[in-house]
């Protein structure tokens, strides 16, 4: 086996050890969103998504 690999997947393994403690801490303590901040993400997203296939219509 290839030593970049190995060392490629030790460092994975590591930023995974060092994030997933962090990442539970910031989802834990972290303000829930409300309808309106949901509403203003939704938006975006359902406007981006129409665009992008009337793109695709287009061609």
């Amino acid at each position: 086996m290839d030593w970049m690999k190995i060392v490629s997947a030790l460092a994975l393994l590591m930023f995974i050890a060092f994030l997933f403690p962090r990442a539970r801490d910031m989802m834990k303590n972290s303000p829930k969103g409300t309808s309106s901040d949901w509403m203003s993400f939704a938006i975006p997203i359902v406007v981006i998504i129409l665009f992008i296939m009337l793109l695709i219509k287009l061609v």
